[in-house]
């Protein structure tokens, strides 16, 4: 810009000083105008490209103003995802203590009102189970119940308390009064029972009876040791005899009044404890192949 400033005043000196012709005066004049035009032109394009600049700063100033809220939006929104998460993870802490509770105790098969919650009792166990152990013994559960009547239901206990599925029959349902003889009402729970058992040759099976406190009194039998091991014995010989259960599969055993699972000052505790137990114990490397297929409901 400068350079033009100076050519200015020394065209002017030179026509002053020295004769020039008028072509050469026109040729002077005619340079002043296109010097004077590059001069607008350069002026323009600086004046262009200042606009622009502050145009730029204002932009830039702009998209960091933005930036900024994002920043802080971004932060607000992962407070509010931490937030939600914490809450979320006590209330699934609340829903499995709360499932927990409700899945405690002993499977009350009365409580197997028709098909449909019988299935969905099963599902329901089956999903909450912890390991692969747990799963399968319930796959077993359901087997060893779903072939039983109401009314066998109700005689009927299964639980299953680790690893080991327990099943427990009531004592009226299975022997005369006072006695180690297995009645005919019995006959057609221990076939089913049985049929189950026989399908699965790899589970060792453990008959348990246990008594009340009630001293008995037979001149055949000498207490409720004696009276606790004959019932299960006769269990045992029904299974393999009637039923045609591998004896070396079974086991018979009595516990007598010790192992109690109620109180005998009431009737309806010295009920609960004449009971016989049919313990499975099953080997879980051969329960793998039932984990992708629960049984069928009849």
């Amino acid at each position: 810009m400068r350079k033009i400033y100076f050519i200015l005043p020394i065209l002017a000196v030179s026509l002053l000083t020295s004769c020039v012709t008028k072509k050469q005066f026109e040729d002077l004049e005619y340079t002043n105008a296109q010097l004077q035009l590059s001069k607008d032109d350069l002026q323009k394009k600086y004046d262009e490209l200042q606009k622009n600049y502050q145009d730029a700063l204002v932009r830039q100033t702009e998209s960091a103003t933005r930036v900024k809220s994002l920043e802080e939006r971004i932060e607000e929104a992962q407070k509010r995802n931490a937030e939600q998460r914490a809450a979320y993870a006590e209330l699934q802490k609340t829903l499995d203590s709360s499932i927990h509770q409700n899945t405690q105790g002993n499977i009350n098969i009365s409580k197997l009102v028709d098909e449909i919650n019988a299935s969905n009792r099963y599902i329901k166990q089956l999903v909450e189970a912890k390991t692969k152990s747990d799963s399968l013994n319930l796959v077993l559960t359901n087997n060893l119940t779903r072939s039983l009547s109401r009314e066998e239901l109700s005689e009927v206990d299964v639980k299953v308390l680790k690893g080991v599925v327990y099943i427990s029959l009531a004592d009226n349902m299975l022997y005369k009064s006072g006695s180690y003889e297995i009645n005919d009402r019995a006959g057609q729970t221990l076939s089913k029972i049985a049929k189950i058992i026989s399908d699965y040759k790899d589970y060792e099976v453990l008959i348990e009876g246990n008594t009340d406190t009630v001293p008995i009194s037979r001149p055949n039998i000498r207490n409720n040791w004696d009276l606790s091991c004959l019932r299960a014995s006769s269990v045992v010989m029904a299974l393999q005899n009637q039923y045609g259960v591998d004896p070396k599969r079974l086991t018979a055993a009595g516990r007598g009044e010790y192992n109690p699972l109620a109180s005998n000052d009431t009737d309806l505790g010295k009920q609960r404890n004449r009971r016989t137990q049919i313990i499975i114990t099953p080997k879980l490397d051969e329960f793998l192949e039932l984990i992708d297929e629960a049984p069928e409901t009849k």
